[in-house]
Parts: structure tokens; sequence; C-alpha cells
């Protein structure tokens, strides 16, 4: 088992995982000013949460979206297991054939989201993230990552709406009574579900049309169960794919970095 490291701008995501199975799950708040000693402690305390061993980890990878994280989380991963930890970035083998304008400014959570969606789904591929921002990776029937989306969160423009407003509240959630709100709070979360449900149903179409077939719709990410049961389209969620990624890098370049 090696664990795996997701980093977001809002949590970051642990996981152990082998060729079989992802035995556990646990999550951080995402705090750039932490040092690696700080955070090998509170890895090894989930870890044992867990009921596992930090020495018994046979490495780990990190995919990250902070970069001021790489280094203190590399640090903590190899102080608490003893083994070397990979970072996704420059110089890891993924074997994806990236059609960007520039390939060097592809995010390594759409690498490796790309990674596990190639090897487990059939192509074209759409893959939605739903985290602090909704992201989009669109990778064509040849196995090409052919580019994609940014958008604002739905937690962000929650936030926006809360902070940007004088009579707008902060709000959960949960679904509202119904698709048309007749108050303040309703109408707000039947906007945020709904409204963010038919963004992705619009993306698709408009997606499909330009690969010209239909693609295998896939949603990953903290929000996508949120999201996903409001939409129309038939998008499978996914909730490991970026542990998934993880493990099947760290496989393709494991000779590369044994000691």
């Amino acid at each position: 088992m090696i664990l795996a490291i997701d980093v977001g701008n809002t949590n970051i995501v642990l996981g152990g995982i082998d060729e079989e199975t992802i035995h556990f799950t646990a999550r951080l708040s995402t705090d750039r000013f932490k040092t690696g000693d700080e955070y090998a402690v509170l890895m090894k305390n989930l870890l044992e949460l867990n009921g596992q061993k930090p020495s018994d980890m046979e490495g780990g990878i990190i995919s990250t979206v902070v970069p001021a994280l790489a280094m203190p989380l590399r640090s903590a991963v190899e102080k608490i297991t003893g083994k070397r930890c990979m970072v996704v970035g420059s110089g890891l083998k993924t074997g994806l054939n990236i059609l960007i304008d520039n390939p060097a400014q592809l995010g390594s959570d759409l690498v490796v989201d790309a990674v596990a969606a190639i090897a487990e789904y059939p192509k074209p591929i759409m893959i939605f993230d739903l985290g602090t921002a909704t992201t989009l990776s669109v990778v064509d029937r040849n196995g090409g990552y052919m580019g994609g989306m940014i958008m604002p969160g739905v937690i962000l423009g929650m936030e926006a709406l809360a902070s940007r407003t004088s009579q707008l509240p902060h709000i959960g959630l949960e679904p509202p009574k119904k698709l048309v709100g007749t108050n303040t709070i309703d109408c707000m979360k039947s906007g945020t579900l709904y409204g963010n449900a038919a963004m992705l149903d619009g993306i698709v179409d408009r997606v499909a049309e330009q690969l010209g077939e239909e693609p295998t719709v896939i949603a990953t990410g903290g929000l996508a169960r949120v999201i996903v049961p409001n939409c129309r389209k038939k998008i499978i969620c996914d909730d490991s794919l970026m542990l998934k990624g993880l493990w099947i890098l760290y496989q393709k370049n494991q000779k590369n970095t044994e000691k």
C-alpha cells in the first residue's frame, strides 16, 4: 500500500491504496503556512486513526495545486514512512499526450484525473472536477488531452453572493423545497444546485457537438455528489478518480525513484 495525497485549495485528501482497493481516505484542511513537521504529526495521527502504521507504507505520491506545499508535504511523508515520496510534475512520466498550447501549464490534478479516466473508461471522455474551482478536462478518442474549461466553484459562487451583496446570507447546500424558490434561502439553494447542474448539462451538449460523438462523462471532487444528482445528463460520479490516478503514476515511475 502507498500513501497518495491530493492537495486542493481547500482540502488535502490522503488515501491508502494498492492494486486492489483504497483502504482508507482522510481529509485535512489546506494550510500553506504549516511546516513539514506539523503536517507529519497530523498525517501520522490520521494514519494511526485508520489502523495503519506509517512505516508499513511502501512509498508516497503527491499531487498539489498549491506549489508552496509540495516540499513540506513531501518532507512530512518521507519523515513518517521512511520511504521516498514522488511529486507529480516535471520529470514524472505520465504517458499522457497533452495537446494544449503550453503543456507545462496543465495542472497536476488535471493530469492525474485524465490518466485515471483513460485507464478505466471508454474514450472520448469529459471529466468535471468540482472543488474550489469547477474544472473540465476533455480527452479525445485517441487518448489525447484536448483542453478544457475553468469555472468558479460551487462554494466560491455562494460565498461571492453572500459577501458581495447587502442582503443575501451565507447558506448551506441542502436541497430546496422546490425548483422555483419562494423565499430568499430556497432561491439561493435552487440557483446554486440547479444552476450548476444545468451548467454541466449544457457544457456536455456543447462539447459533444464539437467532438461529433457522445463522450463518457465523469464527475469527481468534493461536491460532485451534491450537484450531479440534479443533472439530466448521464454523469458517472467517481470519488476515487484522483487516488486511482496517483496509484497508476506511482507504479509507472516506481523504478526510476527506487533507492
